[in-house]
């Protein structure tokens, strides 16, 4: 089986938490191939050069090869590249897991925190959009925790 993994690249938490989740994703399936961009040097070492047609010839390459994309949606808003790569999977066929583990997602049956929403910019909860979470549930689904990510790639296999 292969993975393509999408999450975001660019700071240190974000590269530290993609070395975090697929070092756990390869411990629980060591047979698995799993492709991370940010490993891919020749074209994600950001003190080189690798042009626009390059990163997406390279990525979409290994994304078309996969059986599985694990996409990271968590964040201000899904990550642009991210969602990009959703629409690709999407189209193609590929099921889609996708992590969003925003805190602010609990206490959804907390009255004030469901009051709240009456009140102009008082929501508690966070925003996600809907149209791209909505290809990932139409060929997938959208895990709150990083174990029940681990445990529906079982269901992939």
């Amino acid at each position: 089986m292969k993975i393509y993994y999408a999450s975001p690249l660019f700071s240190n938490m974000e590269r530290r938490y993609n070395t975090y989740l697929v070092e756990k994703i390869r411990s629980a399936y060591p047979s698995t191939e799993v492709y991370v961009p940010q490993e891919q040097m020749g074209i994600n070492d950001k003190s080189a050069y690798a042009d626009s047609i390059a990163i997406a010839t390279f990525d979409t390459d290994a994304l078309l090869a996969s059986d599985l994309m694990v996409a990271v949606l968590d964040g201000a808003s899904i990550d642009v590249g991210v969602a990009t790569e959703i629409g690709v999977a999407y189209q193609a066929g590929i099921p889609v897991l996708g992590l969003y583990t925003d805190s602010r997602q609990q206490g959804a049956d907390n009255h004030q925190k469901l009051e709240a929403l009456q009140e102009i910019a008082e929501s508690q909860f966070s925003y996600i959009n809907l149209y791209t979470v909505g290809i990932v549930k139409m060929n997938g689904a959208v895990l709150a925790t990083e174990e029940e990510l681990i445990k529906q790639i079982e269901f992939y296999m």
